[in-house]
């Protein structure tokens, strides 16, 4: 949508806030996951198996996190530059 350049204000907000929304979702789960492995090396009857599924899942993430992260901070970066064009053919008409 973005590529082609036909894209409205409406369809910007959408896009900006679903990244947002994968964002947020990503660090809820990264931070429950983090809560939960303090919780398991806080906790002596705990598994090392069990800490080590909860830091593979926890670290998995992070790459997906930093990349949504990425394409946010892209999404925004090429949203103020449609919208600087729509306003200079705005003003131009």
């Amino acid at each position: 949508m973005l590529v082609s350049g036909s894209v409205t204000e409406s369809e910007l907000r959408e896009l900006t806030d679903q990244a947002a929304g994968w964002q947020r979702a990503l660090e809820a789960q990264v931070a429950a996951g983090e809560q939960r492995l303090s919780h398991l090396a806080g906790d002596s009857r705990s598994s090392i198996i069990d800490i080590a599924e909860e830091l593979r899942r926890v670290e998995s993430l992070r790459p997906e996190l930093a990349e949504v992260r990425g394409l946010l901070v892209e999404l925004e970066s090429r949203a103020r530059e449609l919208r600087a064009a729509w306003l200079r053919a705005a003003t131009d008409a």
